[in-house]
């Protein structure tokens, strides 16, 4: 099925433009940004240049990892329609093309990012992209409901690799922000998967919808919700941030919370789109305050 590729009457021509889609550039900004977040958030100091070099490899690193995902899940970029017009599937790039450019970018920043910033930074880069292609990808999406559960790990490492960049280690702080990522991708996702279960099933991925049903899934989508807005908060309540960020983020999660349960009673595709698309804004104004918390409040506390 992955074979299923084929180009154009003038043959494989792709552009420049589907080189970048290759990178999955909207997903790469998200993950750019929490790993901006673990990098201002750590203690001590980081050269800029040091610090955009950083920056730079988590974002070809996370390239990296969405290309060779394109590669391997090209049969069923084909078969949806919010994905098949991506380079794979519409038969503007040769497939061999798309592996190399992302094993090439693979390879590549994760030897930049231990040359030339820290090998701690380069370790967890190098574990993001082999837990996303190798468990994710290859091993857990189509077998198991639980895909995205596991899964979420990967999107969840780089404000510890931000982190590491500065300190060379990973403590606490890191920890809790990899953990509000992870609990927060299950209740993102599955809002997605909920008004795009029937193209899930037609291409054999087993989305918990598909296998569980949609009442099951916003059973879980409160569940995990419930979960995460206390998670969120623990920064604050274990003196890791101050109220800049704590006050707002109490906030920000019942919203998170309200939108979770809209979801549950309303039991409508419009209610799973409006969690969707406020989860994206959610986990992005989190992790803003984490920055402003570093940048305003940190200093008086002696981080």
């Amino acid at each position: 099925m992955r074979e299923a590729a084929v180009p154009g009457a003038g043959g494989f021509s792709p552009s420049v433009a589907d080189f970048i889609a290759l990178l999955k550039p909207r997903v790469m900004s998200l993950v750019v940004f929490t790993g901006l977040a673990g990098l201002i958030a750590a203690p001590g100091h980081i050269h800029p240049v040091l610090a955009g070099v950083a920056l730079l490899c988590i974002a070809i690193g996370a390239g990296a990892s969405g290309a060779i995902n394109m590669w391997y899940d090209r049969d069923i970029d084909a078969g949806m329609t919010r994905t098949q017009d991506r380079p794979l599937p519409a038969g503007r790039m040769d497939p061999s093309s798309a592996l190399g450019f992302g094993v090439t970018l693979s390879v590549g920043s994760v030897t930049v990012m231990g040359l030339g910033v820290h090998w701690a930074a380069a370790g967890l880069l190098a574990l993001t992209i082999a837990f996303y292609v190798f468990v994710y990808t290859m091993w857990l999406k189509r077998r198991t409901p639980q895909n995205i559960v596991i899964g979420g790990a990967a999107g969840a490492f780089p404000p510890m690799i931000g982190w590491a960049a500065v300190t060379g280690d990973v403590s606490l702080m890191p920890v809790l922000l990899f953990a509000i990522v992870f609990f927060w991708t299950p209740p993102h996702f599955w809002a997605l998967a909920l008004y795009k279960a029937g193209e899930y099933a037609k291409v054999g991925v087993p989305m918990l919808p598909v296998v569980a049903g949609k009442a099951e899934t916003r059973r879980q989508i409160v569940i995990y919700s419930l979960i995460l807005v206390p998670l969120t908060l623990a920064p604050w309540a274990l003196g890791l941030a101050s109220a800049i960020y704590g006050a707002p983020a109490a906030v920000l999660g019942l919203v998170f919370l309200a939108g979770a349960l809209r979801v549950a009673v309303a039991k409508t595709d419009a209610a799973a789109k409006g969690l969707f698309a406020y989860s994206i804004l959610y986990l992005f104004l989190l992790f803003a305050l984490v920055i402003a918390d570093a940048l305003l409040a940190a200093p008086s506390r002696g981080l």
